[in-house]
């Protein structure tokens, strides 16, 4: 059988647009500058990396509209069937964009969005290759931020913004401009208006197509089980690069992230349950509820618009050695849920992975739950990521140590690595040379002999195996000097040195 993309339909300017015979594994960023000519979003690295190219979605969520400010280049075109969308050329031409206030002229159109006039007027743009990315993620700041009356830090904007790089006006003026835009005229998107418009492009049933998106558990399972050759996606973070950079082609999608019980999130007293295709901004933001030391370890985890998009079933399913995502659910003692047609099993985050990208899932299983503990009243945790940019980088190590510490004895521990094996791995020798010790100095000297002896990295180029070894024992001496008060580095501050 023949398989034929579905219709890609959304919003946009207001009016609703079909798209027919889109390929499966055609990128958003295509769609809109190859097949729309909307060439003022820019393509720059093709990675989801420079942020050139971000765009915001708009979708429905509980009978609200959530915005998201995503990365095109990386973001397959029929993902956003059934969503608003906006570039940086629609801001000022979309109808159900207008004045804001008492005071505002019923059905009067802006000139320029506060996103785009904060611009002008902090003189944020020198080359302009960069500005369409930036206005967008102002954009989306502007929508959740603004309009819902919470003002813009220095603090907030540079978080936000993380995504975004810019190579020659440098970002003080485009910081002032983000919170600049509070200062001005206001604006509104006619949310009551889009929402009506988007319940009326509830995608058809996919069956048969060549883009999978199915709606529940079971019909995602049973499109696993009929097309084992679909390519899985989800926030498509990665898989994204394997079409920009590697040239890959795919005839068949399945699409995990319309999938109901997939984007779950649900926290009782004992866990905190997370939908595989839950984003991973709302998984992070889960996580830092409970414990709020891992905020700034969870914004340097890529940049906004990357974590918008990914999702941590996607991250935690692609077993990257390099992921942040493992190393941190591994110390939390996190276990997933596989399913199947044949019916579900569970099992320690850790024991999911064989090999360099290889795991124990069989061919018609999917990952579609994360199951973490609450933390303990004797938890102590501390996330640490080293790499050589502060924002929007690839760690050389990251490590994450939680020891429960009770009457100065380390009664538990664990310990989840990334960056130093072929897979995400949890330092078992190391929790051992801890476990029943009392949380000394010199038990601390010989556990990070043993964290250091544990694993044997790689040098390329990012760091070298002997930097990476001495990193892993210099983290876990830097854990106990915190831990006693002693003043350290901070994490906001710590830079990885030039690896030999």
């Amino acid at each position: 059988m023949t398989m034929t993309p579905r219709p890609l339909r959304f919003i946009r300017r207001g009016q609703p647009a079909a798209l027919h015979d889109v390929p499966p594994d055609r990128t958003l960023l295509e769609v809109l500058r190859e097949d729309l000519g909307c060439t003022g979003t820019k393509e720059g690295c093709g990675e989801g990396d420079c942020g050139a190219c971000t765009v915001v979605l708009g979708e429905e969520r509980n009978g609200k509209l959530h915005y998201s400010a995503v990365n095109s280049c990386i973001r397959l075109a029929h993902s956003v069937d059934g969503m608003a969308l906006w570039t940086v050329e629609d801001l000022a031409e979309d109808p159900l964009i207008r004045p804001a206030g008492p005071a505002a002229p019923v059905e009067k159109p802006i000139t320029l969005h506060p996103a785009q006039e904060a611009m002008v007027q902090c003189h944020g743009s020198q080359c302009g290759f960069c500005t369409p990315g930036f206005v967008m993620s102002l954009f989306g700041m502007y929508q959740n931020h603004v309009c819902q009356g919470q003002p813009i830090t220095r603090e907030l904007a540079q978080e936000e913004l993380s995504g975004n790089l810019c190579r020659c006006t440098g970002y003080r003026p485009i910081l002032d401009a983000a919170q600049q835009m509070a200062a001005l005229p206001p604006v509104a998107v006619d949310e009551a208006q889009l929402l009506r418009q988007l319940a009326l492009l509830q995608p058809p049933a996919a069956d048969g197509t060549a883009y999978l998106a199915p709606t529940t558990l079971p019909a995602l399972l049973a499109a696993r089980a009929a097309h084992p050759g679909a390519q899985v996606v989800a926030g498509c973070t990665d898989v994204g690069l394997w079409v920009t950079k590697m040239h890959k082609q795919y005839a068949q999608i399945l699409d995990v992230t319309r999938t109901a019980e997939l984007l779950q999130l649900d926290e009782d007293t004992q866990r905190i349950t997370i939908g595989a295709a839950v984003s991973l901004t709302d998984a992070f933001a889960a996580l830092t509820r409970q414990w709020p030391q891992l905020h700034t370890f969870a914004t340097r985890f890529a940049g906004l618009p990357v974590r918008n998009s990914g999702t941590l079933g996607g991250n935690v399913a692609n077993g990257s050695p390099i992921g942040d995502s493992m190393p941190l659910l591994i110390a939390l003692r996190a276990q997933i849920v596989l399913a199947s047609t044949r019916g579900e099993r569970t099992l320690a985050l850790e024991d999911l992975y064989t090999g360099y990208r290889q795991n124990v899932m069989a061919p018609d299983e999917l990952l579609v739950r994360i199951v973490v503990p609450r933390p303990g009243v004797t938890e102590a945790l501390r996330a640490y990521k080293i790499s050589k940019r502060f924002d929007d980088d690839i760690s050389a190590v990251c490590l994450v140590m939680n020891l429960d510490i009770e009457a100065g004895v380390v009664r538990r521990a664990s310990i989840g690595a990334g960056g130093v094996a072929a897979t995400p791995a949890r330092a078992r020798q190391t929790e051992a040379a801890l476990t029943g010790q009392p949380w000394s100095a010199e038990t601390v000297k010989h556990a990070a002999a043993a964290l250091q002896a544990e694993f044997s990295p790689i040098s390329d180029m990012r760091a070298s195996g002997a930097y990476r070894r001495t990193v892993l024992g210099s983290l876990l001496q830097r854990f106990w000097l915190e831990s006693q008060g002693q003043d350290a580095v901070s994490v906001e501050n710590f830079r990885m040195e030039a690896s030999v």
